[in-house]
């Protein structure tokens, strides 16, 4: 299979077009209308966008004060003034996209006050390009970064619209990132990382938090760490499950890239998400 690069891809999360229209930029992209089709049922495949104006919620672009300034967010919550556990969504290496905003969304949805931070809020924020986005990742200070991240657990932590328990979850780059908020923020309760690279071992006795660790069969890089990682969280006596998805990539569950995206793995993974947060952060 001929892999492309990322120039090549569509990004599904901006505006929709019409049939006609996506077929036409996929054949342009794919060779052929036969393979445009191919990619029109894997769009077909993608989980339910939750608009961004949807009466059960109520949504906003948020700041809070980080190691590096004021760091740029959007929240999501379900309508209403009740009190409600806290999760981080840490977006992957090409920014705050909208398929980020949207997985805080279907986030609140279950229950919960979702904050999904900028990394790229001391560069300007991200950009529209998402390779640009991805550039900028490059240039980021990665202890700062760290550092703004876990800002983010203490600024739910005392937010009145939260019982003060928080989680986080983060994708690719941000799986990796929610490793490094659960290493440096004894305040986290829970982790989800979605096949994020793993902490160094000397770090991983300094976890508080219970952990999901969501991996994709087919990721051979990231997955080589996982053996070391698990004996260490054994050795420190951390709370952990860890899912192995077979026949799923890396990227598994951006249903805003047809070339990754597995439902079957996705979904169960993210009611395995859901189900861990509601355990450890409504009780």
């Amino acid at each position: 299979m001929n892999h492309k690069t990322p120039n090549d891809q569509i990004n599904f999360a901006e505006a929709p077009l019409n049939r006609r229209e996506f077929n036409q930029k996929l054949a342009i992209m794919a060779g052929s209308a036969a393979a445009a089709q191919l990619l029109w049922k894997a769009r077909d495949l993608r989980a339910d966008i939750i608009a961004e104006d949807d009466p059960r919620l109520a949504a906003e672009n948020v700041t809070y004060p980080g190691e590096t300034g004021d760091i740029r967010a959007y929240l999501a919550k379900p309508a209403g003034e009740q009190k409600l556990p806290a999760v981080i969504v840490i977006h992957e290496n090409r920014g705050l996209q909208p398929h980020i905003r949207d997985v805080a969304r279907r986030m609140a949805l279950e229950g919960f006050l979702a904050l999904a931070p900028d990394a790229l809020s001391p560069l300007g924020g991200t950009p529209e390009n998402e390779d640009d986005a991805r550039t900028k990742i490059g240039e980021l200070d990665r202890a700062a970064t760290v550092k703004n991240f876990v800002a983010a657990v203490q600024y739910l932590k005392t937010n009145p619209l939260t019982t003060g328990k928080v989680g986080c979850t983060g994708f690719c780059w941000g799986g990796a990132m929610t490793n490094q908020v659960a290493v440096h923020a004894p305040d986290l309760l829970a982790a989800v990382p979605y096949y994020g690279g793993q902490p160094a071992i000397e770090d991983v006795p300094k976890i508080k938090a219970s952990l999901l660790l969501h991996y994709a069969g087919d990721d051979e890089r990231i997955n080589a760490g996982i053996p070391a990682f698990e004996a260490a969280l054994i050795a420190a006596k951390i709370e952990y499950k860890i899912f192995i998805y077979d026949g799923a990539k890396h990227a598994f569950n951006n249903d805003a890239n047809p070339a990754r995206y597995h439902k079957e793995a996705a979904e169960l993974a993210w009611q395995r998400t859901v189900a861990f947060f509601k355990e450890k952060l409504l009780t």
